[in-house]
């Protein structure tokens, strides 16, 4: 289970980068990363500083937590120009601002996972992980892919979104949770509701959300949403309370602009407060062309993704943090969940 917040580091200018690269190095060695891989780590964070201050205008983030996997996962977000030729991009001695142009691929040798998404006049997305203690990824056997991008509010250190998975075998049950307002009382609320959904998890998720609502009562209150999906009946089902919204696409072609899609619906309420009295758990169809996408309202309730050509193709943490990047609000927590299959 990881319900770690990403912590979130601004590059307005250069003045921040040794701060960043200081505080992100402790991370690693707190964590317990040997030297080596903090001299790796080190590398991937100068050279996403780098090109942030190089390319982009506005400055840009990098998010950085430590998984469940063991692993530093390192996102660098910027709305710069992005990349005209991205694969050239990877080349050493490819640059085009007159620099030594090592830094995308500095990034990917020392990586042990490594995914990119740009796109011209929108900018780009990075992606790294870093696994402690290993010489290369380790094969992930599990049939699901989700994957969460979860910042707090600008300002707060704790974080009232939530989230909480478990998968058994050839089913993947999750929860996505917005305890009320932020700060460390919402922390709280979500902590004690991902706690009770783990509990019971296999439980229809109409049913443990009951649960769950009796089991916080005493916090400050939470929306959330459940979602079962088994991989061998090949359904997806799912309840909600309150304003943990997204929506599920069927991509058989090769932009999600053309996909369909539906919108998960949650029921009016607040789990610990006041719930309906009839909850149904709703099921759909669900193979290897799904994705879903969850976010709490930290997130623009009209995001659009027919605008990102062949983002389904990428690492899910790359669709959640090009969410996040693009419709965040800056007034709230943000949590965006990203969940398909794998054949």
């Amino acid at each position: 289970m990881d319900v770690k917040h990403h912590q979130r580091f601004q590059l307005a200018d250069r003045s921040f980068a040794n701060i960043v690269k200081r505080d992100i190095t402790r991370m690693a060695e707190s964590h317990g990363f040997s030297q080596t891989e903090v001299g790796r780590v080190n590398i991937v964070v100068s050279e996403m500083a780098s090109n942030l201050l190089k390319h982009s205008p506005k400055g840009g983030e990098i998010l950085v937590k430590y998984t469940s996997a063991k692993a530093l996962e390192i996102i660098c977000l910027d709305e710069g120009p992005g990349m005209k030729d991205p694969q050239r991009m990877l080349e050493d001695g490819t640059s085009t601002t007159g620099t030594a142009g090592e830094g995308l691929g500095a990034i990917m040798r020392q990586s042990h996972t490594f995914d990119f998404y740009t796109q011209l006049g929108s900018g780009t997305v990075i992606l790294s992980r870093i696994y402690k203690g290993l010489q290369e990824a380790p094969k992930n056997k599990s049939k699901f892919e989700v994957a969460t991008v979860t910042v707090p509010k600008p300002n707060e250190h704790s974080c009232g979104d939530g989230f909480a998975l478990h998968e058994a075998n050839n089913n993947c049950y999750f929860i996505a949770l917005d305890g009320l307002g932020h700060g460390a009382a919402a922390s709280l609320a979500s902590q004690e509701a991902e706690a009770a959904f783990l509990s019971n998890y296999s439980v229809d998720p109409a049913q443990n959300l009951r649960q769950i609502h009796s089991s916080i009562r005493k916090t400050r209150g939470a929306v959330g949403t459940i979602v079962h999906i088994n991989h061998s009946q090949k359904k997806m089902s799912y309840c909600g309370i309150g304003n943990i919204a997204g929506r599920m696409y069927t991509i058989d072609g090769p932009a999600i602009s053309n996909a369909a899609s539906k919108n998960i619906i949650a029921y009016n309420g607040i789990l610990g407060h006041n719930i309906p009295n009839t909850l149904n758990t709703q099921t759909y169809d669900w193979d290897n062309y799904k994705l879903l996408i969850l976010h709490s309202d930290g997130i623009k309730s009209r995001w659009d993704l027919s605008k990102y050509p062949n983002l389904h193709r990428h690492d899910s943490s790359i669709i959640a943090a090009l969410v996040y990047r693009d419709f965040r609000r800056e007034t709230d927590d943000s949590l965006v969940v990203v969940a398909r299959s794998k054949s």
